[in-house]
């Protein structure tokens, strides 16, 4: 294990950890997270751009938000590697996409942070609209649900309107 492996494990051990970083802290982390995604993602194999991209962002609605108390839905699930990260799977990061590893997309069986298990774009609007009326109904209007969607969402996912 590198020694930048060793730092991002320390502190990524759980969600707590990461939400409780000062602002300096938090930039510190998201150099180590994203050298750590180079690292893993060169040896493992996967999507690497996607998760470079939300680095601050997906670390930023971790602190913000409370999961999995308020859902985080990824519309293209292979995005998802920081939250991963984030919720205390960094142990398992060295086995990503590998045979009893990590699944590189949300996976429910790995984590109560993982509401649904989907690889491609467009399903994060049409289930964060349902997650959303299905709480509402149930009287539960004190959690949040948030899609992290890009283009593709936009240009496919609008079913979940009708």
């Amino acid at each position: 294990m590198t020694a930048q492996r060793a730092a991002a494990t320390e502190t990524l051990k759980d969600l707590a950890a990461a939400r409780a970083l000062a602002p300096p802290e938090v930039l510190a982390q998201a150099e180590t997270i994203r050298a750590l995604l180079v690292e893993q993602v060169s040896a493992t194999g996967g999507h690497l751009g996607p998760n470079l991209g939300v680095v601050e962002l997906t670390i930023a609605l971790h602190r913000v938000f409370d999961s999995p108390r308020d859902a985080l839905i990824f519309d293209t699930g292979h995005q998802a590697y920081v939250h991963k990260l984030l919720t205390g799977r960094s142990a398992g990061f060295d086995r990503l996409r590998q045979p009893g590893g990590l699944s590189g997309y949300p996976s429910r069986a790995e984590s109560v942070h993982d509401w649904v298990e989907n690889s491609h774009a467009s399903t994060a609007l049409s289930y964060a609209d349902g997650l959303a009326k299905a709480r509402q109904l149930a009287g539960e209007q004190d959690r949040a649900v948030i899609a992290v969607i890009g283009d593709g969402a936009l240009t496919g996912a609008w079913l979940g309107r009708r």
